[in-house]
């Protein structure tokens, strides 16, 4: 109860003044006054509430309770918790270089990839050991995160980590020496069409090295014949505005407006202009985005659309069109606040959601495609604002079945693959790799014996429908016709599922255990075979 009822009496007494404010202007004294009822409110609960409060929680929840009303993307970072947003900045922390996943079934935490070339991997740590001490403390019951805390810390520092690794009896213990470690920001790229020298690249996110290695690879790729470029923003969920500009700028001459960003005070007021001369202003370009691509990724996709430089492919975009600044907070604490909303060269906002106003389940409004303004591109053709970027030609998303998630995170999934892995010296090439129909066999045959058990949409749907059904007094005209379906979906049993989603569950396989032998740009290879919208890009630009 008192979690949840101290940031909703903060949220009404800070904000009963701006309520206020649609009536008239906010004046000094409304700040005052409400500050000075949420102080005195809070002296009553530290001398009455029956149970003691701490202070720097309470307030911590009344701090965040504000925040998450007004966006999701204003944060209070006080200075214990500076490391999350450090590496949002720069993708840059001190550890050890792993993506680790929970491993229920031992209720521990597993290695899922150590990072290429950095100290997990240097010191032999392999995906699918499953962490048993970090520095004499065992690991055993602790969450996710507190796991990952242990396992970064400070720069130079030296630890042991014991793993036991499936198939060898006695733990192993390995002695790792943190660094600072730079999160790949561009994992991979490569010519992926000799014949029409088609080059591709996959941005994850902007950080204070992305345009580097972009013009790096440009480059690079350019040396090696590519005339045709493919960007791959699918899942880009953005970052720095500086590098987004920049990465622009290779393509569109000098001076270009990227972006504008527009706010409360004449210091977020800013026109951001590509700062160099490009790389190649008449090379064909295509940009793959998805329903993730989001803020600096809008930002590069969207200008190159109003610029008419690049065709745009895949699905709309997620619609964050605000600005974040840092702002210092006392007790060397950190905000990161929005300050400002931005606006792409044809002058349109791809903002999408209103935070400020909220559907009845709190969910942030969307502006309607009805209320949407028109905007031109610098050839004439029109775009819209208020709904992030929609791509001049739209790709259908994959229908995935659910189960493949719950699948892919499974830890009999992990399992086969980790076994897998060490049962075979080495495999094909990334993108040349198959699992044979003996293996995949041998695999769903592990699954169906395993503990692996999925959440059956449909079938909780059925029940939740006769439920109705019988509330409503329509059980006895639709008994028959529900008990055929249930019996129908009976029959879809795992194994039978597991086979017959096999187009879908084959491609994930094999990428992860691609991942084994050649990590995450081995992985980005092996799926590009299977990439629909890799294929429609290449089309695309062979259509001059």
């Amino acid at each position: 109860m008192k979690t949840r009822f101290f940031p909703t009496l903060l949220m009404t007494i800070l904000f009963c003044a701006s309520a206020t404010s649609q009536k008239k202007e906010q004046t000094g004294f409304d700040i005052s006054r409400n500050l000075e009822i949420f102080t005195d409110i809070y002296r009553q609960l530290d001398m009455f509430y029956v149970d003691t409060l701490s202070a720097d929680t309470a307030v911590r929840w009344a701090i965040d309770g504000m925040l998450s009303e007004i966006d999701p993307y204003t944060v209070f970072y006080p200075n214990d918790d500076q490391d999350d947003l450090k590496r949002l900045a720069t993708g840059r922390y001190a550890g050890i270089g792993a993506l680790i996943r929970p491993y229920k079934k031992e209720d521990r935490t597993a290695i899922e990839e150590p990072y290429e070339h950095c100290p997990a991997q240097e010191a032999g740590v392999r995906a699918g050991d499953v962490i048993l001490t970090i520095d004499g403390k065992d690991t055993k019951g602790w969450p996710l995160g507190k796991v990952s805390e242990n396992l970064r810390g400070e720069a130079g520092t030296t630890f042991e980590l014991r793993v036991q690794r499936p198939g060898i009896k006695k733990p192993l213990a390995f002695k790792i020496t943190r660094r600072q470690i730079q999160q790949p920001c561009l994992p991979w790229y490569s010519i992926v069409d000799e014949e029409n020298h088609v080059g591709y690249l996959y941005l994850t996110e902007f950080t204070d090295q992305s345009a580097r290695e972009v013009r790096h690879a440009i480059l690079d790729m350019k040396q090696h014949g590519m005339q045709r470029l493919i960007m791959d923003l699918r899942d880009n969920g953005g970052g720095s505005v500086s590098e987004a500009v920049e990465i622009v700028g290779f393509f569109v001459p000098r001076g270009s407006l990227v972006v504008s960003t527009k706010g409360k005070l004449p210091t977020t007021c800013h026109d951001y202009q590509t700062p160099a001369e490009p790389i190649d202003t008449l090379m064909p370009i295509a940009v793959l985005v998805n329903g993730h691509t989001a803020s600096a990724a809008e930002i590069v996709s969207g200008a190159l659309q109003d610029m008419d430089r690049a065709v745009i492919l895949g699905q709309r975009t997620f619609g964050k069109g605000l600005v974040q600044a840092i702002r210092e907070v006392p007790y060397r604490g950190q905000l990161k606040i929005t300050t400002a909303r931005y606006h792409i060269p044809s002058g349109r906002c791809i903002q999408a959601y209103d935070y400020r106003h909220r559907t009845a389940d709190g969910a942030a409004k969307s502006l309607p495609d009805s209320l949407t303004r028109e905007f031109r591109t610098r050839l004439g053709r029109i775009v819209r604002d208020g709904g992030g970027i929609l791509p001049d030609s739209i790709l259908d998303a994959d229908s995935v079945p659910t189960m493949l998630y719950d699948l892919y995170n499974s830890d009999p999934f992990f399992d086969y693959v980790t076994d897998y892995a060490a049962q075979h010296e080495s495999i094909p090439a990334p993108g040349l790799y198959r699992l044979s129909d003996e293996d995949y066999e041998e695999f769903c045959d592990r699954i169906a014996k395993s503990d692996f058990t999925y959440n059956g949409r449909t079938a909780a749907a059925l029940t939740q429908l006769r439920q109705l059904a019988r509330f409503e007094g329509r059980m006895e005209a639709t008994q028959q016709e529900f008990d055929a379906l249930e019996a129908k979906l009976k029959k879809n049993d795992l194994a039978t599922d597991l086979r017959r989603f096999r187009e879908h569950i084959q491609p994930y396989l094999e990428a992860e255990i691609v991942s084994r032998y050649h990590f995450q740009r081995g992985a980005l290879q092996q799926q590009m075979h299977n990439d629909k919208g890799v294929k429609r890009a290449i089309e695309c630009l062979k259509n001059k």
